[in-house]
């Protein structure tokens, strides 16, 4: 796990290093372990490092390999190198390493941009071709690692994260209407390829890009599970559950490949608890664990201890509750803010920032159960969406989905920052239509996979996680267990309010207290109910000079807003204030003018 950058040239010129450093520098929470620069002709690359696999400086990044003619710096974990190691040296290849890097750039001149076919796990990485010139970037099936693009006629740059490309200058930083208006639809997230800010793209999940010398480029799309009955195991929920009990299995013990201790993040819900007795049963010792909760605020929980502390007393883990007093909430805020890569509206962001700043001081590497909702089908709008006939699929997830219609939106908005249409229901009406989904679930939930998980509790994980450099793995984001899940019957994943199947296998292996709870989430009350000092800093920033001169929402909206904080609710329940701050604070805290 580390962060990468870099900038290739069109134009004749050399890259600008002083740009490539300071890209560097940003990123050094990601990395904090090692450092490292390489140019050659129009490319130069930069890298910071966070030592995971092969602790040694032969897992130096960026990595050459001078005999092969081939220079690339990687970001993430390939949990099969070892595998892949074994079969490069049967194909004649030669190691000087023991990282993973180097089996993606072996790998990478036996096969290709085909090579990404053969890698199992979580990453971005860039390779250059030091005879062609040719610069191929490429980024794991779900998403799960970032890499960032800003590109014009002269120059392409990239990393891992937007704020070192805005640290790199040049950035048209004017906002998307788009994608604005994709923000305000979901919840603050805005799908691949686009960020809110007009001159910054994504490269969008299981793609590889090949970017030639003259800036042409071509992106393959390499990997999309079928979401449909084509699995020999039929609609027999005993053979499904054995079958998932597998490959959860499998998912687990691929992400304890590291040199460093694997811990994992306890919040007491079925999906780490499900991790946790997993790693138990693959007779993992000691493990340590990691919860947290707040204060109660407005008479709301601020923790869910009972049920993580049932689970890590049946397992014997080595348990860590950590308290976060309200106090902290302030500073713990703008620092959260400041990792986000983009602007998020879910309050969990500040609990993940305060959690990865404790759990880095034990571990480096840490498991979590994120994805296992939207892979199994967990939420409470799913079977609302289920009902619906399969042509009117996008009407059923908008309708249930969206925090508020076109209209709503519209006139929330000065008309310099509207798109003149309905781009969000476009993108949904265009994804549910596409084949190879059989039913209006099916079309769902391989929407929100695919499209919308990178960009919300994915990259929310990450952003949060590495400001700390601390890594973080997801077990059901394993590709072969999404693949499993997408055949699977959408009965057996509705029943039981959801996660059936899930919920079959934890009620063998976990306290029935955990497995039949009611659905939690990660509480940060303080935030959720506008108490102070959020509403103050909110205050602060809707009402600063650079919020009335860019003016995107309309003044009276957020008069009305500030005025009576805890009243506007999006159709899911969300604030409606927290959702407008969190994009301008966004803003301040970059430096967008």
């Amino acid at each position: 796990m580390c962060g990468l950058s870099g900038e290739v040239r069109f134009d004749g010129r050399r890259p600008d290093l002083a740009a490539v450093e300071r890209m560097t520098d940003t990123l050094e929470p990601r990395g904090p372990d090692g450092r490292g620069a390489w140019s050659q002709g129009a490319v130069a690359l930069g890298h910071r490092r966070l030592k995971i696999i092969d602790l040694s400086e032969c897992g130096a990044q960026p990595m050459t390999d001078a005999q092969l003619g081939l220079t690339a710096v990687f970001n993430g974990c390939v949990y099969n190198y070892r595998e892949l190691r074994d079969r490069l040296e049967a194909l004649g290849h030669r190691f000087f390493s023991r990282s993973d890097t180097e089996v993606v750039v072996k790998a990478y001149a036996e096969w290709g941009r085909h090579c990404v076919e053969s890698l199992i796990g979580m990453f971005a990485f860039a390779v250059v071709e030091h005879h062609t010139g040719r610069v191929v970037l490429g980024r794991d099936r779900l998403g799960i690692k970032p890499l960032y693009t800003t590109q014009d006629r002269d120059r392409l740059r990239f990393a891992s994260s937007l704020p070192a490309l805005l640290a790199g200058g040049g950035v048209d930083t004017s906002l998307d209407p788009v994608a604005l208006h994709q923000y305000l639809s979901w919840h603050g997230t805005v799908p691949a390829p686009r960020t809110v800010l007009s001159g910054v793209r994504k490269l969008p999940p299981a793609t590889v890009r090949v970017v030639e010398r003259d800036g042409t480029h071509r992106d393959h799309c390499y990997w999309q599970p079928s979401y449909t009955r084509h699995s020999e195991l039929g609609e027999d929920p005993a053979l499904w559950q054995e079958a998932v009990h597998d490959a959860l299995r499998t998912a687990v013990r691929r992400r304890t490949v590291a040199d460093v201790p694997v811990g994992v993040l306890l919040s007491g819900g079925l999906d780490s608890s499900l991790i946790v007795a997993l790693l138990a049963e693959a007779g993992q010792d000691n493990l340590a664990t990691f919860a947290m909760g707040f204060e109660a605020e407005n008479g709301e929980d601020g923790d869910e201890f009972r049920y993580s502390d049932l689970v890590a007393r049946r397992f014997s883990t080595d348990h860590h509750q950590l308290m976060i007093p309200s106090d902290r909430l302030p500073s713990a805020l703008e620092a959260a803010i400041g990792a986000m890569s983009e602007p998020m509206v879910s309050h969990d962001a500040v609990a993940f920032h305060m959690l990865s700043e404790q759990v880095s001081k034990e571990v480096k590497v840490v498991l979590c159960g994120q994805g296992a909702d939207e892979v199994f089908a967990g939420y409470h709008w799913y079977p609302q969406i289920a009902s619906a006939a399969r042509p009117d699929a996008d009407r059923a997830y908008t309708d249930a989905y969206f925090d508020r219609t076109h209209a709503e939106l519209t006139a929330m908005l000065h008309p310099d920052f509207t798109a003149g249409h309905d781009p969000s229901t476009e993108f949904v009406r265009t994804h549910m239509a596409a084949p190879g989904a059989a039913t209006a679930l099916d079309a769902t939930l391989r929407m929100d996979v695919h499209a919308l998980m990178p960009d919300d509790p994915v990259k929310r994980v990450d952003n949060m996680t590495m400001a700390w450099g601390l890594e973080a793995r997801v077990p059901f984001l394993d590709h072969e267990l999404v693949e499993l899940a997408a055949s699977c019957p959408p009965q057996l994943k509705l029943a039981q309010g959801g996660k059936a199947v899930l919920k079959d296998i934890g009620r063998k292996i976990l306290p029935l207290e955990v497995v039949d709870r009611p659905k939690g989430y990660f509480p940060v009350p303080a935030v959720r109910h506008m108490a102070e000092p959020v509403l103050a800093r909110v205050h602060q920033a809707l009402t600063a000079p650079e919020a009335r001169r860019r003016g995107i929402f309309d003044q009276r909206l957020v008069h009305e807003l500030l005025q009576a904080p805890n009243r506007h609710r999006t159709k899911r329940g969300a604030n409606t204030l927290w959702q407008v701050a969190s994009l301008e604070i966004w803003l301040q805290t970059h430096g967008i003018e």
